[in-house]
């Protein structure tokens, strides 16, 4: 079982303190005042100024139909078990997933490169030659759902309104966001600091559009189950909240016949289902509740297709492969409380972890171990440091662990009985090397306080993982409680950093930038609502960052980001889970899809897919 689905603020800004602007771009990125249909974080683009629709559509689809799902990603506020508010861009609610799909952006992604944008609500950008300034060409004749029309104006009061409101993560990556203007209603200038990110622009570009007119009338940072004016591909639709909540497509949408629209958002109906027990929301799939399911549980996934509509075919599965970095999931661990902050009980932690049984027993052998926070990438440490690597990790020598100059940190291999002897003796001596002795029967510090560790989660179905490995951690003499409690509370605590460990998922798009600094960053530390949950606040960690988001090429960034992850492994800051590089799907046989294989990037469900009335009206005959 995977504790959390995927994430996916994958599209990252960034900036590089003391770093000179030259060191920021290749040297042909901003040559001369240009005007580009596309940008990237290194000036490449697949597709000409002229392209027809993206290589992984079939233009020809057709529209109609319902999909519905289980979503399997969430942003900012969003949650998997529930909702409560349709604002998904601030910090207060429990936002609806799916919110995103009623918005349209400056920019779309391209979801076969790995970070190539081109114009949806701008046709075009010109960049300065210091590409400290990016003026949008918006789109002629663009409106929102109600009509009215879609202009700079717009753009320049969303950029503000995020700045200054928005979900903190979203502050955070506009820190290098200067500000922007709009001489008219034709042209939004979009300026940035000095040594910002290279992706910065990226960030900005994929950003929603919100009415000025419309947010006029009402205050932005407010949760509420109003249904906002957006410009997207859908509105919403019927809701309830906690419940589901459907988005409908919008017949005359302008972007439909766009290079960037053309062969996506093909279903009249998009549906979001809410269940707080996967068992139920299994039950309800074989059902026909809702149509389409990633399966995330290797025990539902092992055990529990053998109901009738699968057996005779009116439920497919298949297996997909993905390409993308599977980052990193584990429980993470509250460095900011006093009794964490020495990394020899913290790998004690992990020392007691048995991955090998946990796989065996509870997941049917279905996931490989996770070591690094760019797993399933070739930006994960691997081996011996190579000169490149070594020539950035020195000026941190004697302030990083010494291991960070040898093979990266790797978690024990275990006997996969539950309790190797080995492993925990492992841990025993580090609890004892850093003071924390047994009396009687416990581990006790210098002033006689014991250990005492809560796990913190939202799902229940969560629970059989952490059982075996709070029995671990009683026989190295520490206190371990399992806290399941309501998604609400969940969000609330975690964003506040109350907690002493809990689990969280992330990854990263393949060209990482200042989405690094939400997750492992020290200003991030300190910054409540971010995704820095370990309370990483390292000066190497920074610093690295930094070069990262510099790096003038895709090579010099892979080795900064293979340094950073040595740092990141030494510190122990978290306990590895497990990974899987596929997807694995199930829906009932009604749909279709183009021809070709999947974006490399991304799933391309539902966006690329469509309903098949043919094979819907067969199930219905079966059924």
């Amino acid at each position: 079982m995977k504790s959390t689905r995927r994430q996916i603020l994958k599209i990252a800004a960034g900036s590089a303190a003391s770093i000179g602007l030259s060191h920021l771009f290749p040297s042909s990125a901003f040559a001369e005042d240009r005007e580009t249909h596309g940008i990237s974080a290194f000036g490449d683009l697949k597709y000409p100024a002229d392209f027809p629709h993206f290589e992984y559509v079939d233009p020809k689809a057709p529209k109609g139909g319902a999909f519905s799902q289980i979503g399997p990603n969430r942003v900012y506020n969003q949650s998997f078990l529930t909702f409560n508010s349709l604002n998904s861009f601030i910090l207060r609610g429990d936002a609806a997933q799916g919110m995103e799909l009623t918005f349209a952006a400056l920019m779309t992604r391209a979801a076969d490169e790995p970070d190539s944008m081109y114009g949806l609500a701008a046709r075009s950008v010109r960049i300065s030659d210091d590409g400290l300034t990016y003026t949008f060409a918006m789109r002629p004749g663009i409106t929102f759902h109600d009509g009215s029309p879609l202009t700079a104006q717009d753009v320049v009061f969303s950029l503000a309104t995020l700045k200054e409101k928005g979900h903190p993560i979203i502050t955070q990556l506009l820190r290098d966001f200067a500000g922007a203007e709009a001489p008219n209603d034709a042209a939004a200038v979009v300026r940035f600091k000095e040594k910002r990110g290279r992706d910065v622009p990226l960030f900005v570009a994929g950003l929603p559009i919100f009415s000025k007119a419309y947010y006029s009338k009402r205050p932005f940072d407010e949760s509420t189950l109003d249904i906002p004016l957006g410009s997207g591909p859908y509105k919403v639709g019927k809701f309830e909240a906690g419940r589901y909540i459907e988005f409908e497509r919008v017949k005359d949408w302008w972007g439909a016949k766009l290079p960037v629209g053309q062969g996506q958002y093909n279903f009249d109906t998009v549906r979001f289902e809410y269940f707080r027990d996967r068992d139920v929301g299994f039950e309800a799939f074989t059902a026909k509740v809702y149509t389409f399911r990633e399966e995330f549980t290797s025990r539902t996934s092992a055990t529990r297709y053998d109901f009738p509509a699968f057996k005779d075919g009116r439920v497919k599965r298949e297996e997909l492969p993905d390409d993308t970095p599977s980052g990193a999931q584990g429980w993470f661990i509250n460095t900011r409380r006093e009794k964490f902050k020495d990394a020899r009980l913290r790998e004690a932690l992990i020392q007691a972890f048995d991955f090998e049984w946990t796989n065996k027993t509870i997941m049917y052998g279905a996931y490989g171990r996770t070591h690094s926070v760019f797993q399933n990438s070739d930006m994960m440490a691997i081996g011996k440091p190579s000169p490149e690597e070594v020539a950035l990790l020195e000026p941190f020598r004697g302030k990083v662990p010494d291991e960070v100059f040898g093979d990266p940190f790797l978690p024990p291999v275990t006997d996969g009985s539950g309790q190797d002897r080995a492993t925990l003796r492992k841990g025993s001596q580090l609890l004892q090397e850093a003071g924390w002795t047994i009396k009687d029967g416990k581990r006790a510090g210098p002033n006689g306080e014991r250990i005492a560790i809560e796990f913190l989660i939202e799902e229940p179905s969560f629970q059989p993982h952490h059982m075996p490995f709070i029995k671990n951690l009683g026989t190295l003499g520490i206190d371990a409680t399992l806290r399941v409690v309501d998604p609400v509370q969940f969000r609330a605590r975690v964003d506040d950093f109350d907690f002493d460990i809990c689990v969280q998922r992330f990854s990263f798009s393949t060209t990482p930038g200042d989405s690094l600094r939400t997750y492992f960053s020290s200003q991030a530390a300190a910054t409540k609502g971010s995704q820095n949950l370990s309370g990483m606040a390292d000066p190497a960690i920074d610093s690295l960052i930094d070069t990262i988001i510099a790096a003038k090429s895709r090579p010099e960034m892979v080795v900064a980001c293979k340094a950073l992850d040595r740092v990141i492994r030494a510190g122990r800051y978290w306990i590895p889970h497990w990974f899987k590089a596929s997807h694995r799907i199930a829906y009932w046989d009604m749909f279709a899809r183009p021809a070709k294989p999947k974006p490399r990037y991304a799933r391309g469900i539902p966006e690329t897919w469509w309903y098949d009335p043919q094979n819907a009206a067969k199930l219905d005959q079966r059924g």
